[in-house]
């Protein structure tokens, strides 16, 4: 069909001509698999075991080693991990199997470091003893649909470092059946049921000591097939042993890992990262629907409650690039209400590191230049609209500043200044309800907790920062609620910290994946926010992006160019990142536009009038 632009609600796969850009368009849902961040167990822990058969909705933890050694069980609704009835035996490095109500935990090690025989059986409420397996062990694998059946493979024991032995669980006793081809230990755990199951990875004492070792087990005999892309150990697993998922664990020489990988039966192919690296945490659910719970993260001392769930092919957000601006700069602020209305204002150009007082508009086709800012600066903290903005603090060729401009559509005057001369600091709220927090004050250290409010007229000193840090980010509503992450401290070249403001105190919330400094991308409000790009410990320039539910955050697609100094505006689900340094240590004037739901319309070919 034919349309004067474009309609206003297309549907997905919708196609049509566009006779003002004279091109056709169509409507295009991005779908991918990606990991969310969930509550946290209640007791932190590694070599944590499951309900193998569990789902995203009901499950088990139990085990694991704090320390010490643990019997603590939690049950999981879906939202939220519940304390009950402990294990008899403490222990960790057990294998687990069945659901939220029907559960086997098998073998491990007890308080003492001894590999016990001891299994005991799961009703929904309490653990019972029952009958032990051949061969005590610990680092099994383990999976079964039910508390009386299940199938227990590998591990070691003193005297045996990767044991290749099966047995086999019919609610009453263990049956020896056929052995692993290869003997291993920190097997992956919980894939298929005790009839067809899974064994990928772990651990032996020879050769190279983590594997990527696949085997499938059809009641009888186990076969080897495709080997992991990635060779790990103490991963976590789920699904069926013809559609199963891998992730987390451990490669050699031990760096922890958030790499997944999908099995379709025949072979292994690489998905969505985990937001967090982990390792010897437990799993539960399917190959599309998963979650993984506790574990060990690589710090000291490293014991987590992490949870995360796993959605396979489900709608994502996605970047897609954007018209470039007309001067390629960093560190410009932005400002606006979606990717489609936005302002790029200051900024530091090359060579010579001149501070500009560009301003330039996007109406989601392309870039114009409207009037200046009255003082060039970068590092400035921007809030409000297109139509409504406000620029304050920021540094220009003589320092660090406290200059306050607002901007009225088409043009900036010149306000009452902040009360401290400040760059790099977080921004929240609008031209009439702002707040400035923290910075960069010139002096040394120069890292400040200082936070200052706007009233539309004047500026207000309010509740200092917990944290004094500079080169981070921040959003918000207005000088109300807010919400500030990453940056710089005298302890932390790079920052994970997360603040919340509302209204008179910063109160530390849950942290930041990836640690962030160097990026003014902040966008959306307290408790729904989106931030992009930065600086990170393993890269000088990343392309990350996170997003915050109001309790944790979550890794969301990754930007397609990697970016500091790159201003951003919007919300959560219409976002635009400015032009920046990239990695090649230059600025780009590319800009990339960000769609939530994955709900883009894109370009199928251009024609002319002809």
């Amino acid at each position: 069909m034919d349309v004067d632009g474009d309609p206003d609600n297309p549907l997905t796969g919708q196609l049509w001509y566009n006779t003002t850009e004279n091109e056709y368009r169509y409507r295009q849902q991005f779908a991918g698999d990606s990991w969310s961040t969930q509550p946290a167990l209640n007791t932190a822990r590694n070599n944590v075991s499951g309900a193998t058969a569990g789902t995203t909705s009901a499950t088990l933890a139990f085990g694991g080693f704090v320390p010490p050694h643990t019997g603590a069980t939690e049950t999981w609704d879906g939202s939220s991990w519940t304390e009950t009835t402990d294990l008899n035996t403490a222990r960790n490095n057990a294998a687990g199997a069945g659901t939220s109500t029907s559960a086997l935990c098998i073998s491990g090690y007890d308080a003492t470091n001894a590999a016990v025989s001891v299994v005991e059986s799961w009703n929904g409420s309490s653990w019972t003893e029952t009958g032990d397996v051949n061969t005590a062990r610990s680092g099994i694998g383990g999976t079964g649909a039910t508390n009386d059946a299940a199938l227990a493979f590998g591990g070691e024991s003193p005297g045996t470092a990767a044991h290749a032995d099966t047995e086999s669980w019919n609610g009453s006793s263990w049956t020896e059946v056929n052995n692993l081809n290869t003997g291993r230990d920190a097997i992956s755990a919980g894939i298929g049921t005790y009839t067809a199951a899974l064994a990928a990875g772990g651990n032996v004492d020879s050769g190279p000591s983590t594997l990527a070792n696949t085997e499938t087990w059809d009641g009888t005999n186990w076969t080897e097939v495709a080997p992991m892309t990635t060779a790990r150990k103490t991963l976590a697993g789920s699904g069926t042993n013809t559609d199963g998922l891998v992730f987390g664990g451990r490669t050699a020489p031990g760096a922890v890992q958030s790499l997944t990988e999908a099995w379709n039966g025949t072979s292994w192919a690489e998905k969505a990262d985990m937001s967090k690296a982990q390792s010897l945490q437990a799993g539960s659910g399917t190959r599309t629907a998963a979650l993984s719970f506790g574990g060990y993260d690589g710090t000291s001392p490293g014991n987590t409650g992490d949870t995360e769930k796993f959605e396979g092919n489900v709608a994502i957000g996605t970047w897609i690039t954007g018209a470039n601006v007309n001067t390629a700069r960093e560190y410009a602020a932005g400002m606006g209400a979606s990717q489609t209305s936005a302002l790029q204002v200051g900024g530091e150009t090359q060579p010579g590191s001149n501070k500009v007082a560009i301003c330039e508009f996007y109406n989601g086709t392309s870039w114009a230049e409207v009037n200046d800012l009255n003082n060039a600066r970068q590092h400035l903290a921007a809030a409000g609209n297109t139509t409504a903005g406000l620029g304050a603090g920021g540094s220009n060729a003589g320092g660090v500043t406290n200059f306050t401009e607002l901007w009225n559509g088409s043009i900036w005057t010149e306000v009452n200044n902040l009360n401290n001369d400040r760059s790099y600091t977080s921004r929240a709220g609008t031209q009439t309800s702002a707040l400035i927090a923290g910075g960069y004050n010139g002096g040394s250290p120069g890292r400040t907790d200082k936070c200052e409010s706007w009233n539309g007229t004047n500026w207000t000193e309010v509740g200092d920062l917990n944290t004094a840090r500079f080169s981070f980010t921040g959003c918000g509503a207005d000088n109300t609620s807010a919400l500030a992450f990453g940056g710089e401290n005298p302890s932390e070249p790079a920052s994970a910290k997360t603040e919340s403001w509302n209204g008179s105190s910063w109160t530390e919330v849950n942290d930041l994946n990836i640690a962030i400094q160097d990026t003014l991308s902040g966008v959306g409000t307290q408790t729904d926010a989106l931030v992009f790009g930065g600086e990170t410990p393993a890269a000088a320039i990343g392309a990350q992006t996170e997003s915050w539910n109001g309790t944790n955050w979550s890794s969301e697609n990754t930007m397609n160019t990697a970016k500091v100094g790159n201003g951003g505006s919007g919300t959560t689900t219409a976002a635009l990142s400015g032009s920046g340094q990239t990695p090649a240590g230059y600025q780009d004037a590319g800009t990339e536009e960000w769609y939530g739901t994955g709900l883009v319309t894109q370009t199928l070919t251009t024609t002319s009038d002809e």
